[in-house]
């Protein structure tokens, strides 16, 4: 007699298998497919464009215009004015616009929610804040551009509106919007699989022990196929350039490495919400107040490494790859006050302004690899590695995406051990601490 509660049971199997089949037959079903085939084109198209719009207005920003005032590159009280105006506009948005420019950065990663009326002011308060140094990146509002164009298609071509064709037409569009800003389909593909709750808190607690038990067991067949030279056969491909192999050094300061930023990002996070709480009661002033004192951080380290404000007052994409083109170009002083000044204009900019958390946690859990990288053992690529994984995973909360994410990013399988370990272990960390209390409706 099968057991109803034990999830192998073959009938249970049988049953999802039927309304699998039922689900893919059904007229409803097939429609929204074509539909989502139909607006993928498009909404990647205008996500492009809006993409395109922002960097220009971004190097116009921040290049073209100091060299128009004399200097070579911006000065240290460039962020001042620039923050200042992307706080007062942002606050003025969420204070007017429908929507309130899109939801609140420190509340995390999400999907859905962004209705075709509260479009403009997304696309609004984005271009506020990006281009003008929020210290944020373009996946948050991406995801509500395409997940918003696919819903409004679907009113004006007046197909049939059920929970379900939201969900799937919603996911579709953001989809299709962030599909190339990671730099791979498949990361935006998994991204939304985790960030849409696919099985809740179960998927993460079924997908913990998995990473984990998935990358002790690649270390220890690696680790025994070096020792005895014996091969087991496994699916891989032979690259030109050789990685950085993994020894116990790797694995032990990556673990502690992960643990500490999974408590400074827990920490940060407790100072994003109070801020975000903060500034709702008078958004204008408040987001204008805030954003300013990011750009103070931004000025400040300008003044004490004689480095670019830029470093401080942007996403971090950028900066990154040159942090990992040449990592030897920043002294241990530049990469302190980077991370210290950094994580203070995130907190900020978490709670005043509107974008997505993802590429400031990369750079910051860069820089800390690198920082820690002449630790005995451990090098920069592995302290990279596990930085990165890291600071995105405590962050977002996803710990596959961000493993798929920083593996993609490096070029490498033979760090996959190390980001796993380190995701699962901030992750971990992140959540036994106290939790930062939740930000109230607005």
């Amino acid at each position: 007699m099968t057991d109803p509660t034990d999830p192998t049971d073959p009938t249970d199997s049988a049953q999802d298998a039927a309304r699998l089949d039922a689900m893919l037959r059904s007229p409803g079903y097939l429609k929204a497919l074509a539909l989502c085939a139909l607006i993928g084109a498009p909404i990647s198209l205008l996500a492009f464009w809006f993409l395109a719009g922002l960097h220009e207005l971004e190097h116009a920003l921040w290049h073209d215009l100091p060299q128009a005032f004399g200097h070579a590159s911006p000065p240290w009280w460039w962020p001042l004015p620039l923050l200042a105006f992307a706080g007062a506009a942002v606050g003025l948005i969420a204070a007017r616009l429908p929507g309130g420019g899109g939801h609140i950065p420190a509340e995390g990663l999400k999907v859905g929610g962004a209705s075709s009326g509260a479009l403009p002011g997304v696309l609004l308060a984005a271009t506020a804040s990006l281009p003008f140094g929020a210290v944020l990146g373009p996946e948050a509002p991406l995801i509500a551009l395409g997940g918003g164009l696919a819903v409004l298609v679907r009113d004006l071509t007046r197909a049939p509106a059920t929970p379900r064709s939201t969900a799937l037409l919603g996911a579709a569009g953001s989809a299709a919007a962030i599909s190339a800003i990671f730099g791979n389909p498949l990361i935006g593909a998994v991204l939304l699989i985790e960030v849409a709750g696919v099985a809740g808190p179960q998927l993460i607690a079924v997908m913990l022990p998995a990473l984990l038990a998935s990358g002790l067991g690649y270390l220890v067949f690696t680790g025994f196929g070096r020792w005895t030279g014996l091969e087991t056969g496994s699916l891989s491909l032979n690259l030109s350039s050789a990685a950085p192999r993994i020894d116990a050094g790797d694995v032990l300061w990556s673990v502690l490495l992960a643990m500490a930023v999974g408590a400074a990002v827990r920490g940060m996070f407790a100072v994003a919400r109070p801020v975000a709480a903060f500034v709702a009661a008078r958004p204008i002033a408040r987001s204008a107040g805030c954003a300013l004192a990011a750009g103070g951080c931004a000025a400040l380290y300008t003044l004490i490494t004689d480095r670019t404000p830029v470093d401080v007052a942007s996403s971090g994409q950028a900066t990154m790859a040159e942090l990992a083109a040449d990592p030897h170009a920043w002294g241990v002083g530049a990469l302190v006050a980077v991370l210290l000044f950094k994580t203070a204009a995130y907190a900020l900019s978490l709670g005043s302004l509107r974008g997505g958390p993802v590429f400031p946690a990369l750079f910051l859990g860069a820089a800390a690899g690198v920082l820690l990288a002449p630790l005995p053992g451990l090098g920069v690529v592995p302290g990279m590695a596990a930085g990165m994984a890291a600071a995105a995973t405590a962050v977002l909360r996803l710990p596959v995406s961000c493993s798929v994410l920083v593996v993609l990013l490096l070029g490498s399988a033979e760090m996959i051990p190390v980001v796993l370990l380190a995701a699962v272990t901030a992750l971990v960390t992140a959540e036994l601490l106290p939790r930062p209390r939740a930000l109230s409706p607005r």
